[in-house]
C-alpha cells in the first residue's frame, strides 16, 4: 500500500501554522485539532518546518514560560523530512521508527498534499497483514 491510499482513507487536510505564530498559539492549536505536529508554511502550499509537541516540550524545559512568545520558526524543525504519494507504506514503517519521526508532510512536484503520522501507517499495515492472513486462512480452508 502507498502513502496515496493512506491519504485517501484519512483525507489529505494538513494543519498549518505561520512561521510567526507563537508557541502559545500552536499549543493551542494542537489541543483544539487534537494533533500532535503541525506543518510550519507561510504559504499553505510549501513546508517551511515542523513543529511537534515534543518540540514544544523540549523549548518549555529549555526556556520556561518565555517559550511561550517565541514564534514556530525559532523552534520549528528545519530540515524536514517528507514522502511522496507513490511511496510504499512499510518503507515509511522503516524511516519512521529509525529516524524516530511520528508526522511525515506528503508533497508532490514540491506542494504540500498531506500528512501522514506513525499512526496511520502502522494501521494500513495491520490492514494488510490481517488480509493476507485471512487470504491464506481461506485458502488453506477451501484450498
Amino acid at each position: 500500500m502507498n502513502v496515496a491510499t493512506i491519504l485517501q482513507h484519512k483525507g489529505a487536510n494538513v494543519v498549518t501554522a505561520r512561521p510567526d505564530a507563537s508557541i502559545a498559539e500552536i499549543s493551542k492549536l494542537l489541543h483544539s485539532c487534537r494533533i500532535g505536529a503541525v506543518v510550519i508554511s507561510s504559504d499553505r502550499l510549501h513546508v517551511d518546518g515542523i513543529l511537534s509537541e515534543r518540540d514544544i516540550i523540549r523549548i518549555l524545559a529549555e526556556r520556561g514560560e518565555e517559550a511561550l512568545s517565541l514564534p514556530a520558526s525559532a523552534v520549528m524543525t528545519r530540515e524536514v523530512t517528507t514522502c511522496r504519494p507513490d511511496d510504499d507504506a512499510a518503507r515509511l514503517m522503516g524511516v519512521m521508527t529509525e529516524r524516530r519521526f511520528r508526522h511525515l508532510p506528503v508533497c508532490e512536484d514540491g506542494a504540500l498534499v498531506g500528512l501522514v503520522s506513525i499512526g496511520d501507517v502502522v494501521r494500513v499495515r495491520v490492514d494488510e497483514i490481517e488480509h493476507e492472513a485471512a487470504a491464506l486462512r481461506d485458502y488453506v480452508t477451501h484450498g
